[in-house]
């Protein structure tokens, strides 16, 4: 039986450098507002998260937050950095048809999803909010061109971040 190699795009890319820090409470008010701030309005999210210890606090966190304000949480699914397919995951993470996403993690598996998630379901990037986590030129690269396009997120200083086709462009608090 022939071994399978990770893609090319992931080689090279260590996951225990890369886990996130600990969200601040900007950062969650931040992305609580650009849900808020979507159009049409959302009020049912899925929040997806690496499977690290920061990224599942954030995520908890973004939950409780996003219910106290009177939202609905669907799921939070969570996915390895390294997997064969993510479309279980990918399934998961759209069926029940949430209003919009939130996704906190590490780049290497969100962009593995990404790619999964434009290829295989109604996913749409301009939906989701990403964490201060996700605000890398590594998503870009790896992701491809127009994979995360739309995808937009918020900074651990209040300010936000969004995807604009090949160009992570920031934006000041």
């Amino acid at each position: 039986m022939a071994r399978r190699t990770p893609s090319p795009l992931v080689r090279g890319t260590g996951t225990a450098a890369r886990i996130p820090p600990p969200h601040g409470e900007i950062e969650l008010a931040t992305v609580v507002a650009l849900l808020a701030g979507l159009r049409p309005r959302a009020t049912s999210i899925v929040i997806g998260c690496s499977r690290d210890a920061p990224s599942r606090a954030t995520a908890d966190a973004v939950e409780r937050a996003w219910s106290e304000r009177g939202g609905h949480v669907l799921d939070v699914v969570d996915w390895p950095e390294r997997a064969a397919s993510w479309l279980r995951q990918a399934r998961r993470f759209t069926e029940p048809g949430p209003d919009a996403w939130v996704v906190t993690g590490q780049v290497t598996g969100w962009v593995q999803m990404g790619r999964r998630l434009l290829h295989s379901t109604g996913w749409d990037p301009a939906r989701t909010i990403g964490t201060a986590a996700l605000a890398s030129d590594d998503l870009i690269a790896m992701g491809g061109v127009g994979t995360f396009d739309g995808l937009r997120g918020a900074a651990r200083d209040g300010g936000t971040w969004e995807v604009v086709r090949t160009i992570l462009v920031h934006r000041p608090a």
